[in-house]
């Protein structure tokens, strides 16, 4: 009963510490008008990197302390951070791809015609 009771509580500050991150990073974004925050993307991409690595060292570490339930959670928690983050790098390395082809492309049609 108290490996279910601490998996729940343990997600459950989980769950509240990422909405109230995200909750902060967009009262910074809503205070300047709208406009990006400087670093707010690097402090995102840490948190989605160094979350999931951190559950899955607390989700070890209570297989060693016998609690399979917390666990399990832990992993799972992980595990949707984890895919979050390659959705995110996915997202961007596409936009990145569609940026460096637009420049190539719009590089080509500059370019005068070739005469032989």
């Amino acid at each position: 009963m108290a490996d279910a009771v601490l998996a729940v509580l343990l997600t459950a500050l989980e769950v509240t510490a990422l909405v109230a991150f995200w909750f902060v990073q967009s009262l910074k974004r809503w205070g300047p008008g709208g406009k990006p925050v400087a670093g707010s993307e690097v402090r995102l991409w840490l948190v989605l990197t160094a979350g999931p690595a951190g559950l899955a060292g607390v989700s070890y570490g209570a297989v060693r302390a016998g609690l399979p339930a917390t666990a399990v959670a832990q992993a799972l928690v992980a595990a949707a951070l984890a895919g979050v983050l390659a959705l995110g790098i996915g997202t961007e390395c596409f936009r990145w791809a569609a940026r460096s082809f637009r420049r190539h492309r719009a590089g080509h049609r500059n370019r005068p015609a070739k005469t032989l």
